[in-house]
């Protein structure tokens, strides 16, 4: 029997090739082969982060909550687990692509980039990323998300990543100018962090940009 498409010829000029969607490798094969950059190791997260996530984000808490509205509520080593946890059902049923950062020599966990807001029809996603206090000035964040993003276009098949970062976040705003995102706007008020509302520069890149 025919489909309606074969029988009827208006059915057929008017379909619609289906798009390609997001290619996310499962976890198993990434933490078997992590992301290498020279001086780190990215590997998705999962339940067994939740300690080190923990003790990185306490340990920087002062570093982190001036940006980071989530801060406050990463409370207690539960809460981090339940985020390792999380962070591995997201992979899984593909909304968010989320990579531990670790030292490469000691293995030690120095922080999270990763790709959150996962729209698979758009081929879009949004970056997002944080290290630990005595991790930073040295250049790792644009490291390990220069990696993250040509993961995304190389092997995702991201067609739109956006990027946003606090207007006064210049150690974050120096990051996304590295790595070749383009200023959209200013999204005026768009986060309430530590009792203040901040503005977002907001950027994007495509995978046609040169």
């Amino acid at each position: 029997m025919k489909s309606p498409k074969e029988r009827d010829p208006e059915l057929r000029r008017f379909a619609q090739p289906v798009p390609p969607l997001l290619s996310i490798p499962a976890r198993a094969v990434l933490r078997r082969a992590p992301i290498e950059t020279a001086r780190a190791l990215l590997l998705p997260i999962d339940a067994n982060d939740g300690p080190e996530l923990w003790e990185a984000v306490d340990g920087s808490r002062w570093h982190l909550e001036r940006w980071l509205p989530w801060v406050p509520y990463n409370s207690t080593p539960d809460a981090s687990l339940r985020y390792a946890e999380a962070c591995a059902t997201d992979w899984d049923a593909g909304r968010a692509v989320r990579f531990a950062i670790r030292d490469r020599t000691s293995a030690g966990l120095l922080g999270v980039v990763g790709l959150d807001s996962c729209v698979h029809l758009h081929r879009s996603c949004e970056l997002g990323y944080w290290l630990r206090r005595e991790a930073t000035g040295r250049g790792l964040m644009t490291e390990a998300a220069r990696a993250c993003v040509d993961f995304a276009f190389g092997r995702m098949g991201v067609h739109r990543m956006r990027c946003a970062a606090a207007t006064d976040n210049m150690p974050s705003l120096r990051v996304i100018g590295r790595l070749g995102f383009r200023f959209e706007g200013i999204a005026r008020q768009a986060e309430f962090v530590g009792s203040r509302w901040l503005d977002h520069a907001l950027f994007a890149r495509l995978s046609t940009d040169e």
